[in-house]
């Protein structure tokens, strides 16, 4: 490719560009048109007529010289009767109100092509589509009629006002269907009487609160009756579990401290006695008695069951005093014979010492033990003939103590 031929290039793809931009914009506008949000379209058909199916939001089919979209609001149309447009209603009690009245409504899914074809989607000179009117005609005429139901009272009621706009509502619809249209609601916002009327409906309206709160005292003091009946009970309830309880509680006692038997006597063995003398009908039927007080099984149920801690307890305290009571004896006995034993011993022993001392032997030791025991003086003067001290002579002491 020689350098000319790389401008001419260029400026060709420049221009195919250019003219398939063109082309496509020029589709667009001569094949495609846009449904925007927030409406629905209505395709005519030069050939056919009016398409019978709404056209949703996006890019439709619409050919130049044979295809027309309308578009028509798919949001909410509302129906404002307030300040210098309020109904002038005429109640049941024949006395005059203003009311403030909104109506949210909107065309029908899917229906309208079908006002497309009865030509209500015309404008007129203030922008207002004639469907727009037949709906105001419409509600003006349900709320005239359905509105003059209500006393005077009946405007201040809610739950009787909502019953009659919920009534309002659904005759709305039926009207309204005829034109593709449909109603959300129907908002009673306001209702203003004249001012001499006014000051009756509010002392109505106090008589009607005073009512009510005498009604909620009412039914307050009834739950409070209701309450302490419950409480009442509850407490009685609770006094005799704990009677009940108490009752067990007692009988368990019984049971465990005294035991199952039924004694006519009194005193330490008295009931080992009477369970002794049971025979096997009695001791099985008293056994199954206390086994059902105890909350055991029969085959549980010892004789220490049957007896009871009282009862074992007397007869271990009377074998402990009775037993203890023999020993007493036999050690008084055993005591009584050891002294006399040691007595007898302790005078044969003095009496035959007596006859030891008594004795030319005896009464020599006891001399002998008498002088060796004497204590002198100190310092003694020893006078003797025969050059021997008197107190180095035991013999004659011993002789001398002796008796001779």
């Amino acid at each position: 490719m020689t350098e000319t031929s790389k401008p001419r290039s260029k400026n060709l793809l420049a221009k195919s560009i250019v003219i398939a931009a063109l082309g496509l914009f020029g589709a667009k506008t001569l094949l495609f048109t846009t449904v925007a949000v927030g409406t629905v379209g209505v395709r005519f058909s030069s050939a056919s007529g009016v398409v019978e199916r709404d056209l949703s939001p996006g890019f439709r089919t619409e050919v130049v010289g044979l295809h027309k979209v309308q578009l028509l609001p798919s949001s909410y149309f509302f129906l404002n009767y307030e300040d210098a447009a309020q109904f002038t209603i005429r109640t049941k009690d024949n006395n005059t109100v203003r009311v403030d009245v909104s109506i949210p409504y909107r065309i029908k899914v899917g229906e309208a092509w079908q006002i497309t074809e009865a030509g209500n989607q015309i404008l007129d000179g203030a922008g207002v589509f004639r469907f727009e009117r037949f709906a105001d005609r419409a509600a003006t005429d349900v709320l005239n009629s359905t509105l003059s139901k209500l006393s005077s009272e009946d405007f201040y009621d809610t739950t009787r006002r909502l019953e009659v706009a919920e009534e309002a509502l659904g005759v709305l619809n039926e009207k309204l269907s005829e034109y593709h249209l449909e109603a959300d609601a129907i908002l009673i916002r306001r209702a203003n009487f004249r001012a001499e009327y006014e000051v009756q409906l509010r002392q109505i309206q106090l008589n009607e609160q005073n009512k009510l709160l005498d009604n909620a005292k009412s039914a307050v003091a009834n739950e409070q009756q209701r309450l302490d009946t419950y409480e009442q009970q509850t407490q009685a309830l609770v006094a005799a579990s704990e009677q009940n309880w108490a009752r067990k509680i007692a009988n368990l006692d019984r049971a465990y401290q005294v035991g199952s038997l039924d004694i006519n006597e009194f005193g330490p063995g008295a009931a080992r006695r009477a369970l002794d003398a049971l025979t096997g009908d009695g001791r099985t039927a008293l056994a199954q008695q206390t086994a059902e007080i105890l909350g055991r099984t029969p085959e549980e149920i010892s004789d220490a069951h049957l007896l009871g801690i009282k009862n074992i307890q007397a007869e271990t305290k009377e074998y402990y005093d009775r037993t203890q009571a023999e020993a007493e004896g036999i050690k008084a006995r055993l005591l009584a014979e050891a002294s006399s034993e040691v007595a007898q011993v302790q005078a044969a022993f003095e009496s035959r010492l007596n006859g030891l001392l008594n004795s030319k032997a005896g009464r020599a030791y006891v001399a002998y033990e008498a002088a060796a025991n004497v204590k002198f003086d100190e310092s003694l003067t020893f006078q003797s003939d025969d050059g021997i001290p008197s107190v180095l002579r035991l013999r004659d002491f011993a002789e001398q103590f002796m008796g001779k």
